[in-house]
């Protein structure tokens, strides 16, 4: 009896000490979760503080007016449809990402090839974005000038959507690799191919992760600015009297390069231009992500989730 009441103590003691530990663990995460939202607080209110008499004054203005060395009148529209256009042309290679995470989870056999080009997946994930520039510069904008233009939106489009594609690949991978092994035997139980199996139960399962993974994919995209400046996206240009189709294989520019353009020009005043743009990239980036959140919500909702 003195025993089992002794192992009594001795375990109570042991959970006191477990949950002492437990709760300085939660102390240090919520610790932490606040540090980062105050500073990501404090970097937010800098730039509202900074682009306010923009946003106030000539906000419409300041959204539908193209670049321009005169600062009562400079705009970021251009910057908008450059960065809307890449962007675009991102979303179109993913296909191209999902089907190599669906091939290396579902088809590839557990050999050592495989492993090695996951492994260089994800190696090629935090490959620096500037050497994804150099790339862009060799491949799409010399090497298929002919079709992409040389220096144009399309060769831009091109460079950063090889960027953002290992980040496809690998998130898509997870959340195939996430979807219950129950629900491929119970498929192949009721006689369905491989193919069907995916189709009607794995990708459907797997779509609100995978679709996490674009959303994250066109967030970097947006932001990233090396890239274009490797390529040659510019500052300040006109458009004139070029349809569509010549603006796609012509001079172009994006938000990150206003946003640089801005920041470095010598006059005070340009630092609220500057601000002002990183608002609308921050605005854009953060309707892309609502509306997929929404969409995500809806297709849990549809699976039972």
């Amino acid at each position: 009896m003195h025993e089992r009441q002794t192992v009594s103590l001795d375990t109570l003691r042991a959970r006191r000490g477990d949950d002492a530990a437990g709760h300085v663990f939660f102390v240090l995460i919520t610790a932490a979760v606040g540090l980062a939202f105050f500073m990501v607080g404090a970097v937010g209110v800098d730039v509202v503080v900074e682009a306010w008499d923009i946003l106030t004054e000539r906000l419409w203005d300041f959204l539908g007016s193209p670049s321009s060395a005169d600062e009562a009148r400079s705009g970021v529209s251009q910057g908008i449809r450059g960065s809307i256009l890449i962007a675009a042309i991102v979303i179109l290679t993913f296909p191209v990402g999902i089907g190599a995470a669906v091939y290396l989870e579902e088809y590839a056999d557990d050999t050592w090839l495989s492993r090695l080009i996951q492994v260089t997946v994800r190696n090629l994930a935090g490959v620096p974005s500037i050497v994804y520039g150099l790339l862009g510069l060799a491949v799409f904008v010399k090497g298929l000038d002919g079709l992409t233009g040389g220096r144009s939106v399309i060769a831009a489009g091109l460079a950063v959507a090889v960027l953002v594609l290992p980040v496809i690949i690998i998130t898509a991978g997870e959340a195939l690799r996430a979807v219950p092994t129950p629900l491929r035997e119970g498929a192949y139980g009721l006689g369905a191919t491989q193919w069907e199996v995916i189709r009607t139960q794995v990708l459907p399962a797997a779509l609100p992760g995978i679709l996490t993974g674009t959303v994250l994919g066109i967030a970097r995209a947006l932001g990233e600015a090396a890239p274009l400046l490797v390529i040659g996206a510019v500052g300040f240009y006109t458009t004139g009297n070029q349809d569509f189709f010549e603006q796609l294989r012509g001079a172009f520019t994006a938000l990150p390069m206003n946003i640089a353009n801005y920041a470095r020009l010598p006059a005070e005043t340009w630092r609220g231009h500057a601000a002002a743009a990183s608002v609308v990239l921050l605005i854009l980036v953060f309707l892309i992500n609502l509306v997929a959140i929404v969409v995500r919500a809806r297709i849990s909702k549809r699976l039972g989730r």
